[in-house]
Formats: structure tokens, C-alpha cells, sequence
């Protein structure tokens, strides 16, 4: 529905455009560039009556297609690149509770400590050249 009336729309642009630059005026426009014989193919009341009432016809249907484009354009859902994501799922966290002092001490002797070995710290090489 909305590409049908986007086409009428240009269209309807493009002819609006035409029959305005055909109508004669107080100067020379497009119109004049064909000898003045446009008033012979129009009839003998000539193009005036029948390109102004053309222009009205095209102006009414630009305006209704540009209030119709407006309207499917305002009701239209916009889709964003965050409609497909989820929420990250999170567990519940339990609130940390400092351990009693006493706790520690009651702990079996029998479990050694986890310690981190321990790496020799190395002094890199001076790269110092004397002159």
C-alpha cells in the first residue's frame, strides 16, 4: 500500500513540475519554447483553462498522497537493533558475610594453604652503549 502511493507520489511530483513549467506567464519560461503552438492543441480556448485546472487536479492528489505517506509514516513500528536482545540472565547473588574470627581458628590443620609459587624477580639487562 505505502509503495503504490510513494509511486503515485512521484509521479504525480514530476507531472505537477511539467505542467507548471508549460503554463505561459508575463515572461518567456518553457512554455514559449514551442512557438506558442500549445494553444492550438489545447483547443481554442487554449492551455490556460485546461493546464490550471490539470495544476488543481495534481495539487489536490500531491497533497492527499503527502498527508497519506505522513500518516503510514507516524503509525508505522520502528524496529530497533535491540528488539532481538534479551536480558542477561543473573542468578541471585547471596550476600557476603564476613567470617567469625573464631571460625578460622576452628578450621582442620590438615588442609594446606593454596600459595602461589613464588617467581625470582630478574633485573632486565642494561642496554646502555657508552660513546
Amino acid at each position: 500500500m505505502i509503495i503504490v502511493i510513494t509511486v503515485i507520489h512521484v509521479l504525480v511530483s514530476i507531472g505537477l513540475i511539467l505542467v507548471v513549467l508549460l503554463q505561459t506567464g508575463k515572461g518567456a519560461e518553457v512554455g514559449a519554447v514551442f512557438g506558442g503552438s500549445s494553444a492550438t492543441i489545447f483547443g481554442s480556448s487554449g492551455a490556460g483553462n485546461f493546464l490550471t485546472k490539470l495544476t488543481s487536479g495534481m495539487a489536490i492528489v500531491f497533497m492527499f498522497t503527502s498527508l497519506a505517506l505522513g500518516y503510514f509514516a507516524g503509525r508505522k513500528p520502528s524496529a530497533t537493533i535491540f528488539d532481538d536482545r534479551t536480558p542477561p540472565v543473573t542468578a541471585p547473588a547471596a550476600p557476603a558475610q564476613p567470617a567469625a574470627p573464631g571460625a578460622q581458628q576452628s578450621a582442620p590443620a590438615s588442609q594446606p594453604k593454596a600459595t602461589a609459587p613464588s617467581v625470582p624477580q630478574t633485573t632486565p639487562p642494561q642496554n646502555s652503549k657508552s660513546p
